[in-house]
């Protein structure tokens, strides 16, 4: 799976672009993700997929496009 990484994220992961295993919901995105790195666990992040932020456990399928979105703030 693709994954773009977005902000304060990309210092966490060090790289705007991750690849992992298939993963059958974000859930399962989720732990693999702080799995591998453990300083997720303790940002506050979104995902979205295919340009739609996710509540809870969203199915992923292939070809999903999958992205980490920190915190924003609008004005």
């Amino acid at each position: 799976m693709e994954i773009k990484v977005f902000g304060q994220l990309t210092d966490i992961t060090g790289a705007t672009h991750l690849t992992v295993p298939f993963v059958t919901n974000t859930e399962e995105l989720f732990s693999l993700l702080t799995d591998q790195y453990p300083a997720l666990s303790s940002m506050t992040f979104r995902i979205a997929v295919n340009g739609k932020l996710t509540e809870g456990r969203t199915p992923l399928f292939p070809g999903d496009v999958i992205a980490l979105l920190p915190p924003f703030s609008g004005g």
